[in-house]
């Protein structure tokens, strides 16, 4: 399977950022990627009051424009997150829609980690304007069982971990990583929940700058089960491809068997044990 990693600098203006995505998207569907991906609020990417604002629903405008490409280029589209108006109108939740080549939804997952730390000097409350969903999804891409997660996620690994264990291959991570963090942990992370799960990692970022006051990171990658790093982005708008070897895969998992030595038994979680104590 070929998959490609579309890299974006998404602004608050969602004519551009969709024109610049659809370019994309068509390159990487003419240089042979079977499925792209998306990063993170790849449509509109701008401060919390902005984002409620350009939210909008599942058959909008934005996943309205990715199920067009999806359908006329014969892909699978894992359209990143977009910021998802609620049915209250009030906290948008941050969302990944997974498309088929059909142009029909396949899956959606609403982001479950919300980003609430202080990086760099800035601080982030997505809490603020965002809701978190509770639904671990994972649906298939030709056979091929895809993981789905978004950004802040990857440092909590045991969402990886039941992703993996429910039969996730693969596993999609579109991001804004920043830049502060991004330097010491975004290639770091994205090894570790490959060597430990034993998937393929599909990771499209934004990079630059964004207002208010977004500095994504860039360097989208594709990591392999081993923790290679078959692709990784230039620090511009592009796309990162790679083929994904399923049988070296197997082979990983079947050589090196950690998922199966698994022992769930033993893994009891603390509060679990003072309520059997």
């Amino acid at each position: 399977m070929r998959v490609a990693a579309v890299q974006l600098n998404s602004n608050g203006e969602k004519a551009r950022n969709l024109a610049v995505a659809e370019r994309l998207v068509r390159a990487a569907a003419a240089d042979g990627a079977e499925l792209v991906a998306l990063p993170e609020k790849w449509n509109l990417l701008a401060a919390g009051e902005e984002m409620t604002a350009g939210a909008e629903p599942l058959d909008g405008p934005s996943l309205g424009a990715a199920r067009a490409w999806a359908r006329e280029l014969g892909i699978h589209l894992l359209a990143g997150s977009i910021a998802e108006r609620s049915d209250d109108g009030g906290r948008s939740f941050n969302t990944s829609v997974l498309i088929g080549p059909d142009g029909a939804d396949l899956t959606t997952y609403r982001k479950i980690h919300m980003f609430d730390v202080e990086v760099g000097g800035v601080v982030y409350r997505e809490s603020e304007h965002e809701q978190a969903g509770e639904e671990i999804v994972s649906a298939a891409v030709d056979g091929v069982e895809l993981g789905l997660t978004v950004c802040y996620d990857l440092r909590f690994p045991e969402l990886y971990r039941i992703l993996a264990v429910r039969g996730a291959r693969l596993i999609g991570v579109p991001s804004a990583f920043t830049a502060a963090t991004g330097r010491d942990h975004w290639q770091v992370l994205l090894r570790a929940r490959a060597i430990e799960n034993q998937a393929f990692i599909l990771a499209p970022n934004q990079i630059g700058e964004a207002p208010p006051d977004f500095n994504s990171y860039g360097r989208s990658a594709i990591v392999d089960p081993w923790g290679v790093v078959l692709a990784t982005a230039p620090d511009e708008e592009c796309f990162a491809a790679a083929e994904l070897d399923l049988a070296a895969q197997e082979r990983v998992r079947e050589r090196l068997p950690s998922l199966a030595n698994r022992r769930p038994q033993a893994y009891v979680w603390p509060q679990l044990m003072e309520a059997h104590a």
